[in-house]
C-alpha cells in the first residue's frame, strides 16, 4: 500500500485552507479501508470525506484517509417506495439530483447542501424543516478497532439537531461507509412550511409544488444566499441556530421586539443565528482574508489566503459579541480540527 507524504489538503476542504497532511491515502473500497486501519507505525488516523463541514487550523501530523467510496444500489423496492444504499463518497447534491431525475421524493429540500453522503448522518444535515433522519433507514460503518462493518438503525444513530451518535460517543470509533435511504415513488410528502420557501414558490406562481419545484426553489434560495466554495472558500453554515428556553425568549422579546423565532416542543424556541450575527454588524465584514459573507451572516468565508486560525479567531469574535449583546452562546456547526 502506497502512502503519500506531506500532501496539501487545500483541494480537500471547501474552506480552501492550506494545511498539509504528514501522511495521506485515498480509499476507494472497503478492502483498502480495512488495510489502512491495520497499518502499524503511523500516527493517529484522520478520516476526510467531502471536506465541507470542517475547519482545518494547523498541519495534521496524522495519517489522513480520504474516503472516496462510490456506488448506489437498490436494497428494496415496491410500488410506493424504494430503499437505496449509497456509498459514503457519493457527492450529496449530485445524489439529490439523481433521485429527482427518477422521481424519488424525500431529498428535495436538502438540495445544494455541500459534502458527501457519508458525512450527512454525522451532522444530521437539514434544511427547510427536513433532516436526513427523516429518510434514513440505517447506517453502515466500519468499527475502527475491529475493522468490522456494523449496522446502525435510525434509532441507534440517536439523531439530534445537527447531531448524532457518530458526532458524540461514536466519534473516532466508527467510519460511515454507506447509508440506506427510504424514498417515495409516488404520493410524495413534501414540506413547504418555511416562509422563505413559501415565498420563493409563490414568486414562481407555484401553488401545488412537486418535488422538482421544491428542489429548484431551494437551489435558487441557497444560490442567492450562499457562495460557491469553488469561487469563495466556505463551509456553509458555520454556527448552529441556538435553541433557548421560554424564560430566555420572553426576556429577549421585550428587549428585541423584532427577534425572529421558531417555536419548538417543550417551550423552547429556535433563534436564527444569522439574525443575531447580523444585529452585531458582522455581515459583509472582512478581517484580512477572513470574513463574513455579504448575503448570509451565518457563512464565514476565505477571501483567498486566510489561515484556519484566522477564520477561527473571527468565529470567536462573533461568539463573544453575540454573547455580550444577547446572552446567547453560539455553537459551531463545523468540526474544528487542528
Amino acid at each position: 500500500m502506497i502512502i503519500q507524504e506531506n500532501v496539501s489538503l487545500k483541494p480537500y476542504n471547501t474552506f480552501g485552507i492550506e494545511v498539509r497532511a504528514r501522511y495521506f491515502k485515498e480509499i476507494n473500497n472497503l478492502a483498502e479501508l480495512k488495510s489502512a486501519l491495520e497499518l502499524k507505525g503511523y500516527p493517529e488516523i484522520f478520516v476526510l470525506s467531502g471536506g465541507s463541514n470542517l475547519l482545518l487550523t494547523a498541519d495534521l501530523d496524522r495519517l489522513v484517509l480520504y474516503l472516496n467510496l462510490k456506488g448506489k444500489e437498490i436494497v428494496h423496492e415496491d410500488d410506493s417506495e424504494i430503499v437505496l444504499r449509497i456509498m459514503a463518497g457519493e457527492n450529496w447534491h449530485d445524489l439529490v439530483l439523481w433521485t429527482l431525475e427518477r422521481n424519488y421524493g424525500g431529498l428535495e429540500s436538502l438540495a445544494l447542501i455541500p459534502g458527501n453522503t457519508g458525512t450527512a448522518p454525522i451532522q444530521n444535515i437539514g434544511a427547510y424543516g427536513v433532516e436526513i433522519k427523516d429518510v434514513l433507514v440505517r447506517c453502515h460503518a466500519m468499527h475502527v478497532p475491529s475493522r468490522e462493518i456494523h449496522t446502525f438503525s435510525n434509532e441507534a444513530c440517536n439523531f439530534g439537531y445537527r447531531d448524532s451518535f457518530f458526532k458524540r460517543e461514536g466519534k473516532g470509533l466508527y467510519i460511515i461507509t454507506a447509508v440506506d435511504l427510504r424514498l417515495s415513488k409516488k404520493e410524495h410528502k413534501t414540506n413547504v412550511n418555511y416562509a422563505p420557501l413559501k415565498a420563493e414558490l409563490a414568486e414562481r406562481g407555484i401553488s401545488e409544488p412537486g418535488i422538482k419545484d421544491i428542489a429548484n426553489a431551494v437551489i435558487a434560495i441557497r444560490s442567492r444566499k450562499l457562495p460557491d466554495p469553488k469561487e469563495l472558500g466556505n463551509s456553509g453554515s458555520f454556527f448552529k441556530n441556538p435553541v433557548i428556553e421560554d424564560s430566555k425568549y420572553k426576556e429577549l422579546i421585550i428587549k428585541f421586539p423584532d427577534l425572529p423565532s421558531y417555536e419548538m416542543a417543550e417551550g423552547q424556541y429556535k433563534i436564527p443565528a444569522a439574525w443575531l450575527i447580523d444585529q452585531c454588524d458582522f455581515k459583509g465584514k472582512r478581517f484580512g482574508d477572513a470574513g463574513v459573507h455579504k448575503n448570509q451572516a451565518l457563512v464565514l468565508v476565505n477571501h483567498g489566503n486566510a489561515s484556519g486560525k484566522e477564520i477561527l479567531d473571527l468565529a470567536r469574535k462573533i461568539q463573544a459579541e453575540v454573547a455580550s449583546i444577547f446572552g446567547i452562546e453560539l455553537m459551531p456547526e463545523v468540526n474544528i480540527i487542528g
